[in-house]
């Protein structure tokens, strides 16, 4: 076998589990871990989270660039999930034209009770894997989705 054949049957490996990720997520396997949460809400919620934690300001135009969704659904989905009382609006002390989103105690309760319930599906995954093979497993697909992210095409 040519060193090209190793790596198109290593690429083909990769593509049907990532394929396979992919149906797992449209169909919203792990977002179902939390019955009472409406998913399309929990997708806001989980955004506003991550730029949170990156200390990043969030807005609208943030959630409908993280959810590849159009402006007008975003809006949408904010108001749902300021109105089911998971985020609120803020205003932006630099630019009063615009609002800040931030989770609030139950939007965080909610995020913290998904991540227990993600963890515990990842750790029972991996059950039978050794420390050593759960920490490169964790390097080398943290290096991946950064390489994903870093071959995007731009959109327009």
């Amino acid at each position: 076998m040519h060193n090209g054949d190793a790596d198109d049957k290593v690429l083909k490996a990769i593509e049907a589990a990532m394929v396979d990720i992919r149906r797992r997520q449209t169909r919203r396997a792990l977002a179902r871990s939390e019955p009472e949460a409406d998913p399309a809400l929990f997708d806001v919620v989980d955004a506003v989270e991550d730029g949170e934690a990156r200390g990043a300001p969030v807005t609208v135009t943030d959630i409908a660039a993280a959810l590849d969704v159009a402006q007008p659904r975003a809006s949408k989905l904010v108001a749902a999930a300021v109105e089911a009382g998971l985020i609120r609006r803020e205003a932006d002390q630099k630019d009063g034209r615009r609002a800040l989103l931030a989770l609030t105690v139950a939007g965080r309760e909610l995020c913290e009770r998904v991540h227990e319930v993600r963890r515990r599906r990842f750790a029972a995954a991996t059950r039978n894997w050794s420390k050593i093979d759960r920490a490169a497993f964790a390097q080398l697909l943290t290096r991946f989705v950064d390489g994903l992210t870093e071959t995007e095409p731009e959109r327009h």
